[in-house]
Order: structure tokens, then C-alpha cells, then sequence
């Protein structure tokens, strides 16, 4: 990591005023927030943030190439370090021992923002780890990230996947591949009791969406007897989820070729032989509108429809048709599961959306639970723009 040179730091100065989210602990400040800065400086080097009458507000990393131009690190006045760096991550996956159990063996383990490293991602799957690091403040620990990681897990391997967006966001180019050991090109986790293989290598994101591991589970309370879709399938989990609580068929239905055969493999792996299922590549918005079935739950859980602020409105009109099309298909006392990850869609807004949806539907509509991520995934309250997933059950009436 670049040295603090704490006799010449890089100080960021706010503007006047601008202090009291950083104050309350948000760890993103934008350009239009900072008044200036004494040097130039490195993306990535650590940096002082500084209210306008010289008051220390804490130690962040600095990137001006970053509409986020300073990510916080630490509300004190001495600089960030690498002993504080190893002990966040160790605190981070210490507190992960809660969930993995001989039911569930994989899950997140450092969180980003929300276990107060942003810009770094680690999850566990099965025997090893798949990290993505997003920012250049993270790209300059990356040393010391490793070493911390196969101190604290010795995993069998640790594979790469900082291919995203966020990187070249931040000048940074995107990479992949593996940092230790070598990760098999199918990987058997286990969640809830359940079976699935997963590819660390072409999966999305780190290979697989741990995020709605709780929201899995508590499908089986709604399905036993019931015919169920699965729309945007992606790997089959909330299927496999129906299946096992007894679900009478369930209809798995993706855009992807390669997703519904993913699904149709970690189906057959847990229900070898059962012929409950009907697997369907498609539009999901084309199937819902043309299939003549009717179904007693649905889960909804599109990809992501806004990537950014300037493509909200679209999203808004894609999540409202969705739903419309999902809320028209549901029998009398139908469960719908729906989703948006979309960050820039807040839950206030989301929920607007889905009612208006509902509304539309002339349908007689009861909310029974408000969802988001699972505790693998915390969120830090003073930075809510952490809470990406929001998720709502809704029962139809009449």
C-alpha cells in the first residue's frame, strides 16, 4: 500500500457544510463535495479529509479519475493501517461463522462498504474464494488482502473476478483469473441442505447470488402442493427451493440457454428423476404473457434493469410491466415473490411500482413480507446505497 508520508499527506478539504455525512459515517465523497486538495495525488493514495476549518474528519483513499473521488477508511486522526485493513477482514469472517453450518457451507464474506472495506469482495465457495476488488484504493492492498485471506481461511484456492463495471469506473482495467491454487472448473456448494454446482470462472459476478439464500428458504413456506414459476431463473435456486418443500410442478423459465441448463443440472442433482419440472428458455416478459398456465406462486427476480440514475424511468416501466404480466397470472390465494437489484431503485420507489403494478391488475392484493439480503450481506446505515436487493411477498386476494 502506498505510505501515508504522514509529515506531507494528502489532505482533502470539504467544502463548507459537507462534513456531516461523513460525520454520521456515509464512506463516499463526491467531487462536488470536496473544496480542494493540497497536492496531487495517486489513484489510490491514502488520503486526510479535512472540514474547512482544518478539523481531521478521518482517512479515506483517493481517486480523482472517481466521480466517488474519497472512500473513507476511518473516522480517527491517525492514518488507516494495514494491521486495521487484516483486522477488518478477520472481524468480517469471523462474524460469517454464524451462518455456515454442515447446511450451508458458502456464502459472502466480505461485504464492502458494509463490513466497512469498500470496494473489496470476497465470498466463499465450497473450499475456496473468488474475491472482486473494485477500486483503486483496494487494488493497492492487494497484497496484504491475500495474505490475510489464506491466513484466515486457508482456502484451497482464490480466484479473481474483478471484471466489472466498477473498475473501469475507476481507471482501473478489468482483470480475472487465478491468485492461488487452482479452482475447478465446477464447484459443489451446499445452502440450506441443498446441492449446486457452481462455475467461479463464467457466472455472473462471483459465480453465484448468495445474496437471496434466506429468501430461498422462506419459499418453502408458500409452495407445498402449488404450481410454481421460476422466472429469471439464473441457476435454478429458488426452484430447487419449491421442489424440496413439495411443490406440485414448477416451471423454470430464462432468457439464457446456458442458465436453464444450469438450473436443469443442479435440479437433477438434488431430484434425480422427478418430473415436476419444465424447464423454459425464453422472454421472460413474452412467456408470461402468452402461456395460457396460471400458477399459485411466481418468483420474479429479473436482472438488473438500472444500471445508473439516467435509466430509472425505463426500469420503473419494466418493473411495472413485469409484475402486471405476474400479478395477471396468479390464481386466487397466489404468492408472488418479486425483486429488483437494481440500486438505483430505491425500496420506496420499488414498492410505488409494484402497487401501481397491482392496481392495474384489478387484483385484491395483501403485502406479507418485506425482503432484502441476508445477514452475509450487511449494510452499513449511514450508507444505504448499500442496500441494493429489495424484495416483496404479496398474496393475491381476489
Amino acid at each position: 500500500m502506498t505510505n501515508s508520508n504522514s509529515s506531507n499527506p494528502l489532505v482533502v478539504v470539504l467544502k463548507k457544510g459537507r462534513e456531516k455525512p461523513v460525520r454520521m459515517g456515509n464512506p463516499w465523497i463526491f467531487s462536488g463535495a470536496i473544496a480542494n486538495v493540497n497536492r496531487k495525488g495517486r489513484p489510490g493514495d491514502l488520503c486526510q479529509v479535512q472540514q474547512g476549518d482544518g478539523v481531521v474528519l478521518g482517512w479515506g483513499y483517493y481517486n480523482k479519475k472517481s466521480s466517488i473521488t474519497v472512500r473513507m477508511l476511518s473516522l480517527l486522526d491517525a492514518p488507516f493501517t494495514t494491521e486495521e485493513l487484516h483486522g477488518r477482514i478477520a472481524k468480517a469472517i469471523e462474524r460469517r461463522q454464524l451462518i455456515l453450518d454442515r447446511h450451508t457451507d458458502s456464502c459472502r464474506l466480505v461485504n464492502s462498504e458494509g463490513d466497512f472495506l469498500p470496494g473489496l469482495i470476497v465470498d466463499k465457495v465450497g473450499n475456496g474464494l473468488v474475491i472482486q476488488v473494485l477500486t483503486w484504493g483496494m487494488e493497492r492492498f492487494r497484497n496484504e488482502i491475500i495474505s490475510e485471506l489464506l491466513a484466515c481461511c486457508a482456502p484451497l484456492f482464490i480466484y479473481e473476478r474483478s471484471d466489472s463495471e466498477a473498475r473501469q469506473k475507476e481507471g482501473l482495467t478489468e482483470t480475472e483469473g487465478p491468485l492461488e491454487g487452482e479452482a475447478p472448473r465446477q464447484i459443489e456448494i451446499f445452502e440450506n441442505g441443498l446441492s449446486y454446482v457452481v462455475d467461479v470462472t463464467t457466472g455472473q459476478k462471483t459465480g453465484y447470488f448468495f445474496d437471496q439464500r434466506q429468501n430461498r428458504l422462506l419459499l418453502r413456506n408458500y409452495v407445498a402442493g402449488k404450481a410454481v414459476c421460476d422466472c429469471f431463473s439464473y441457476s435454478g435456486g429458488f426452484a430447487t427451493n419449491a421442489l424440496k418443500a413439495d411443490a406440485a410442478r414448477v416451471d423454470v423459465v430464462d432468457i439464457s440457454s446456458s442458465a436453464v441448463e444450469w438450473a436443469k443440472q443442479n435440479i437433477s442433482r438434488n431430484f434425480e428423476g422427478d418430473h415436476r419440472t419444465e424447464f423454459v428458455c425464453a422472454d421472460v416478459f413474452r412467456f408470461l404473457r402468452e402461456t395460457p398456465k396460471t400458477y399459485d406462486c411466481i418468483i420474479c427476480d429479473p436482472p438488473k434493469f438500472a444500471k445508473h440514475q439516467g435509466e430509472v424511468k425505463r426500469a420503473a416501466r419494466g418493473y411495472k410491466d413485469i409484475n402486471l404480466c405476474a400479478f395477471k397470472k396468479l390464481n386466487k390465494g397466489g404468492i408472488l415473490f418479486t425483486f429488483s437489484c437494481s440500486r438505483a431503485v430505491d425500496s420506496k420507489l420499488f414498492r410505488q411500482i409494484v402497487f401501481a403494478a397491482a392496481a392495474d391488475s384489478g387484483r385484491q392484493i395483501q403485502l406479507l413480507h418485506t425482503l432484502g439480503a441476508g445477514p452475509d450481506h450487511p449494510v452499513n446505515i449511514a450508507h444505504m446505497e448499500g442496500e441494493y436487493l429489495k424484495g416483496l411477498v404479496l398474496r393475491v386476494v381476489a
